[in-house]
């Protein structure tokens, strides 16, 4: 076996066994004992929004604002995961995984929560305003310092290799489709690029990338929105039909039947799960609290 089918091998084994069944879980527990978390604060998200960034006696700002918080945040969930996952999702698993995209979002939307809740729990302060995460609360809130460094090396070899690689792979397919296959130098000059920009934001820490996440996040997010607004609207007459196909392909008799139902239901979770991040926490900005 080559290291590419183990590796496939392997990563379909831990999503059916380990990871789908914990994670899905978690949230569905969570999501029953906060009381719909993810919906029921939504008016506070909005709020807090407009929250002002705590100051120093000097007036210098010791922290990052609420905004900028949400935009790091959300930087690290729109992406790669809503275009190409979502495409890569419906190719593989028709229609109906789009539902059960939908299902897990809403449920690990409740674990978002828990992760980041945790995050501002267990945080701790420094010269520069307060830092935490998951190595943080594991080891102030579990009392295993052990799991915390664990936790962080294991981060520290899968970003770059499972998530940073991944997002820079599809950036070089994506141009290199758009100008020709054909031109070789294409893939490697997209990599430097990327690689440049990455380490002029990340370099220049947590305020720049606050800063570049701020300005860059809402004009993503709205170009985002207006592209797939402008898909519905040019194909209009088949929205019905879409949603038809959602539901019925979700839970449809022929899928059953054909045991396809299963890879349906797999595909999307896999893909709602990478498409928000439910239990791979990204960056966790931490703002000054009154408690």
């Amino acid at each position: 076996m080559d290291l590419n089918a183990f590796i496939l091998s392997t990563g379909d084994s831990l999503w059916t066994w380990i990871v789908l069944p914990v994670l899905a879980s978690l949230g569905i527990y969570f999501t029953v004992r906060s009381g719909a978390v993810q919906l029921r604060l939504i008016p506070d998200m909005f709020r807090t929004l407009t929250n002002k960034t705590p100051r120093n006696e000097e007036g210098k700002p010791q922290s990052v604002s609420a905004f900028q918080a949400f935009t790091v945040s959300a930087a690290s969930r729109v992406g790669v995961g809503n275009i190409a996952g979502v495409g890569t999702a419906i190719a593989i698993g028709g229609a109906g995984s789009i539902f059960w995209m939908w299902l897990m979002a809403f449920i690990a939307g409740a674990a978002s929560f828990v992760e980041s809740s945790l995050g501002q729990l267990f945080k701790v302060k420094d010269a520069n305003g307060f830092r935490g995460g998951p190595a943080y609360y594991m080891q102030h809130g579990l009392k295993a310092r052990w799991l915390g460094i664990l936790f962080a090396v294991v981060l520290i070899i899968c970003f770059p290799f499972a998530i940073s690689s991944l997002q820079a792979n599809t950036i070089s397919v994506t141009v290199s489709a758009s100008f020709g296959d054909e031109i070789g130098w294409i893939p490697p000059a997209v990599g430097i690029f990327v690689a440049v920009c990455t380490a002029l934001v990340v370099f220049g820490g947590i305020r720049r990338i606050a800063h570049v996440a701020q300005a860059m996040v809402p004009l993503m997010a709205l170009v985002y929105l207006l592209v797939g607004l402008v898909i519905v609207g040019m194909n209009i007459e088949r929205l019905p039909e879409a949603f038809i196909s959602i539901f019925t392909q979700a839970f449809g008799f022929n899928e059953v039947v054909g045991a396809a139902l299963g890879m349906i239901i797999m595909t999307g979770v896999k893909r709602g799960m990478f498409s928000n991040e439910a239990g791979l926490p990204g960056p966790l900005l931490l703002r000054r609290s009154k408690h």
